[in-house]
């Protein structure tokens, strides 16, 4: 679990700094996947799960 939350940590962190100097290309592609990857196997992927099924479902209400 310490693992994979340092892991969240770093591409999270490496992810940022890439989209704020506008540097993108296949190794932001391959950070931003490992970010998802990771992120996923937390318990942050309850909530995010939720909160995109809501934004979807006020989507389809308008």
């Amino acid at each position: 679990m310490a693992v994979t939350v340092s892991l969240v940590a770093l591409f999270g962190l490496v992810l940022f700094f890439l989209l704020r100097s506008n540097t993108l290309g296949y190794g932001s592609a391959f950070v931003a996947a490992g970010f998802g990857f990771f992120l996923a196997s937390t318990g942050a992927s309850g909530p995010i799960n939720e909160l995109a099924a809501a934004v979807l479902d006020a989507v389809q209400h308008l």
